[in-house]
């Protein structure tokens, strides 16, 4: 597969969420008590930790989080272009992207790109889109699509080689290719905090549109190519 790809022919992606609120005490009656139904089925092996303490972690489930930045890279000739949609308002920055994915990535021959995409991405700002009643662009739309319809390509599923058992994360994989680590500023553990207590959210941006460029260089070392240069790259 990797021999026909046309890098041209790829939006790569990366977003980052927190949750909805800024803690627990902040959610409704209703919506406390869904999370503490949740957090039980996360605690099954911490079970002396309480759904407060487990809320930072609401962030990675679309049902109670959000999203704050969607950040995309494309080839366009010699140039590694990046965009970011980001912002308070998720519906805005969604509304957006859907916009630009109608718009320029319409056809079968465009796809894709994420690491862990087909498991995070792609399906929390499908979930996030339909939340926000905004009708979902064609490339996320799958239902009652057959797999090898669905134009999405996945950097972590790349790697397993059919081991579906495996993870890898996009820090180890830029070691072990020789990639600049895209985690030398924060991580994914702290984006919860660093929105909502330090309210930094350009910073959080810069650290999501790192994410995708290396995603674009660990693309490149699986087809055998050169990086992109720091000179070959734009952030729009």
């Amino acid at each position: 597969m990797l021999n026909d790809l046309k890098l041209e022919d790829l939006l790569l992606l990366d977003i980052e969420t927190v949750p909805a609120t800024s803690d627990f005490t902040n959610l409704t009656e209703e919506e406390k008590k869904l999370w503490e139904k949740k957090a039980e089925l996360i605690r099954r092996n911490d079970p002396e930790t309480t759904a407060d303490e487990l809320y930072a972690r609401a962030g990675i489930y679309s049902e109670f989080g959000k999203i704050i930045c969607i950040s995309c890279g494309f080839t366009n000739g010699k140039e590694f272009r990046i965009k970011s949609y980001y912002g308070e308002d998720e519906c805005i920055l969604l509304e957006e992207f859907a916009e630009t994915l109608n718009k320029h990535y319409y056809t079968d021959r465009y796809l894709l790109c994420a690491h862990n995409g087909k498991e995070f991405d792609f399906p929390y700002i499908a979930r996030r889109m339909l939340i926000n009643s905004i009708p979902l662009p064609k490339m996320l739309d799958i239902a009652g699509k057959k797999p090898w319809e669905i134009r999405h390509l996945d950097t972590m599923e790349l790697w397993k080689f059919g081991d579906f058992k495996h993870y890898t994360s996009l820090e180890l994989l830029a070691y072990v290719f020789k990639i600049p680590t895209p985690k030398d500023d924060i991580d994914g553990s702290i984006v919860g905090q660093v929105y909502w207590k330090d309210k930094d959210l350009e910073r959080i941006v810069k650290y999501c549109e790192k994410d995708v460029l290396t995603v674009a260089q660990l693309l490149r070392r699986y087809m055998g190519l050169p990086l992109i240069k720091d000179t070959d790259i734009t952030v729009v």
